[in-house]
């Protein structure tokens, strides 16, 4: 059975091994390339808060805007290829071509068939997710020297720790599932796109409620020192003690003019927390990254659990 999932499948091996080798060494040629540009070109003092350094920063930005461009859409687009091209076609190929009822009438029952090439695939799957994630977290670093954004932003939050691999799965069984359904390919593949992207709005959508946000409340700002963290909600926090959302009756004027508005809306900011006002602000730190981490994975291992579960139920039941 083993020979026989590999010469079924290894287009899908070679192309996903392919694609990870190509990705590395499009990461690691950028990578020492940065090193270079940094190197010759960092003021003293970086990385750091100096002003130079963001400007330092944006230059990089600039210089590998179609490495950021591949970067930003691989935690949608690469989960959602997975499911569609090894979750798919695994049954639903067979029973589109019929040749359902010639393998499972040899000598290897239904259930030795279906549980090695599951256990095989996913187990490639989850390792190609996991090599995906060393990968990126190697070379980040790089780009944003001094600064890790792998928590507050969701993105790159689902490309590094256990995320990939536990959404590759998930599709892969998403995808396995529909293939039962369907019993076509194309359809299912349009199933696996679909359910994909609407798990990864309705998760980052819930993601806040992993846990109790913590609380903190500032005097003469608005932002938190920390920028690698989750906000959640913000009010301001009236002398007395009272949250509101909007101070009304304060005395301060607020005008938005074209152009300014920044700076009005500064100049508003001051003329409260003058008056004792405080600005609190709800968010999840960075701290919590893993608790966060495993507590994704584990519900996208979950679903990957009963969507195989379903997928062997329903092909078990066709072929008695």
């Amino acid at each position: 059975m083993i020979w026989l999932t590999w010469r079924q499948h290894r287009a899908q091996l070679l192309v996903t091994a392919g694609f990870l080798a190509l990705l590395g060494i499009l990461l690691l040629g950028s990578a020492v390339e940065a090193r270079l540009f940094v190197a010759g070109h960092a003021p003293p003092g970086c990385p750091g808060p100096a002003v130079a350094c963001g400007d330092l920063e944006v230059a990089l930005g600039q210089r590998y805007q179609a490495v950021y461009s591949v970067f930003g859409w691989m935690p949608l687009v690469l989960p959602a290829l997975v499911g569609a091209f090894w979750g798919a076609p695994l049954l639903g190929r067979e029973y589109e071509r019929g040749t359902h009822r010639l393998a499972w009438t040899q000598s290897v029952p239904v259930r030795r068939w279906l549980a090695v090439k599951l256990a095989l695939l996913g187990g490639a799957v989850v390792a190609g997710g996991l090599l995906l994630s060393l990968m990126v977290s190697l070379w980040r670093p790089v780009f944003r020297a001094g600064i890790d954004s792998s928590f507050g932003n969701i993105g790159v939050f689902n490309m590094v720790g256990v995320a990939p691999a536990a959404w590759w799965l998930y599709a892969f069984a998403l995808g396995t599932l529909a293939g039962t359904v369907f019993r076509r390919t194309l359809p299912a593949m349009a199933l696996v796109v679909a359910g994909v992207v609407a798990t990864m709005v309705v998760l980052f959508s819930v993601s806040d409620h992993y846990a109790a946000p913590a609380r903190a409340e500032l005097s003469g700002s608005v932002v938190l020192e920390n920028a690698d963290v989750r906000l959640v909600g913000a009010a301001w926090v009236e002398p007395s003690g009272r949250e509101v959302a909007e101070p009304a009756g304060t005395g301060c004027p607020r005008r938005v003019d074209a152009g300014r508005s920044s700076r009005n809306a500064e100049a508003w900011q001051e003329c409260l927390f003058g008056k004792g006002y405080r600005y609190a602000i709800y968010y999840h730190p960075p701290s919590r990254f893993w608790r966060f981490q495993w507590t994704e994975a584990g519900i996208l291992v979950l679903a990957s659990a009963a969507f195989g579960a379903l997928a062997v139920r329903r092909t078990l039941r066709r072929a008695g």
